[in-house]
């Protein structure tokens, strides 16, 4: 049973677009294994995979004459296997995989990519993708989790970045991190915010007050908020209520241990 296809070829692009260290090699084989996977067909299976490998072998050594030619061959002789069986059958055998795979050997990434979602789940295919970004310092759970909920490739793979940058963030901020990044509520400013309750250096008992803190509930808010103004902290006071995440930190830090 296929799956209607959700992304255009357009949305698949924007991730070669996001990264200068994108492994088209990687990508291949791997979107390349998932594809060859749900090819019925045994001998056109068999002669699929060697192209692949082919392929693959040659975007790793990219300077190779021999692979080079090679490559085109296995190619071309591919896309004339599937073009043959197209004219001999007709409607009555069904070559989409096949296809996908040919437009994927041919370099064209992103339109195999969407023809691939109708018969890929789409998070497998994500999972390549973000691989291939080769990015260091990068969640990509978290990245495939927001892409697969319906975010744009670029506030999925930023909120990646943020998060494997500051991976070394306590266990319960990066809980409110990635429910943030989910909620599509992860900017510059909050993450400033939030490196200050980083390095605030909480108790237990404190960062779950900041945690509540930072989730805006309301009643705690007010009565921490009255602390402040009875600490002689009224700005602090007045920024918390008004949401603001830098008064959090200070707050929190005022609870007694």
């Amino acid at each position: 049973m296929t799956q209607e296809r959700r992304h255009p070829a357009s949305w698949w692009a924007q991730f070669q677009e996001a990264s200068d260290r994108f492994d088209t090699a990687y990508l291949t084989e791997g979107l390349g294994d998932l594809i060859n996977a749900k090819i019925s067909a045994p001998l056109l299976r068999r002669e699929a995979q060697i192209a692949s490998d082919i392929v693959v072998r040659h975007l790793n050594k990219p300077n190779s004459e021999e692979l080079a030619e090679r490559s085109a061959k296995a190619v071309e002789r591919l896309v004339e296997t599937v073009k043959r069986l197209e004219e001999r059958s007709g409607d009555g055998f069904e070559l989409t995989e096949a296809n996908a795979l040919c437009h994927l050997l041919e370099g064209r990434i992103a339109e195999a990519a969407s023809e691939a979602e109708e018969f890929v789940k789409t998070q497998q295919i994500l999972r390549v993708f973000v691989g291939a970004l080769r990015m260091e310092r990068f969640d990509n759970d978290l990245a495939v989790r927001m892409l697969a909920a319906g975010h744009t490739p670029g506030a999925a793979l930023g909120s990646g970045a943020v998060v494997g940058k500051y991976s070394w963030w306590p266990s319960w901020l990066m809980k409110v991190v990635t429910e943030r990044a989910m909620a599509g509520r992860l900017d510059e400013q909050t993450i400033s915010a939030l490196d200050r309750c980083a390095y605030a250096e909480l108790s237990p008992a404190q960062s779950r007050i900041a945690r509540r803190l930072l989730s805006g509930e309301e009643a705690l808010v007010e009565t921490t908020a009255t602390r402040l103004e009875a600490l002689n902290e009224p700005r602090a006071a007045k920024l918390l209520r008004e949401g603001d995440l830098t008064a959090v930190a200070l707050a929190a830090r005022l609870i007694p241990l």
